[in-house]
């Protein structure tokens, strides 16, 4: 059974990794967005390519109501990686110890 466990905690560490680079991707797409960068940079293209796959369905399935000039998209989108972090990935390493001291 230690064989599971360790692939259970291997893939918390991949998760986790992931979703911190996640929330540094979309922390840093808001900063950016406040001081107009230039939209031919190298860098501000690889941060719309790699966070707008996240943020843009959730625009989508914003109502009307919250579209109000300031895109919250990016607070959704970081809320939700705390919450991942904090349940999903404690679950996972927390599963991973229990099998192996079972």
């Amino acid at each position: 059974m230690f064989i599971l466990a360790n692939f259970i905690s291997a893939a918390a560490h991949i998760f986790d990794v992931l979703l911190n680079i996640a929330y540094w991707l979309v922390l840093i797409r808001a900063l950016i967005s406040w001081v107009n960068p230039d939209p031919n940079s190298p860098i501000v293209q690889f941060l719309y390519k790699t966070t707008e796959p996240i943020l843009e369905p959730i625009r989508r399935r914003l109502p009307l109501s919250f579209r109000f000039g300031l895109d919250i998209s990016p607070v959704i989108v970081i809320l939700a990686v705390m919450f991942l972090k904090s349940f999903l990935i404690k679950s996972l390493f927390d599963l991973s110890m229990w099998i192996r001291f079972k």
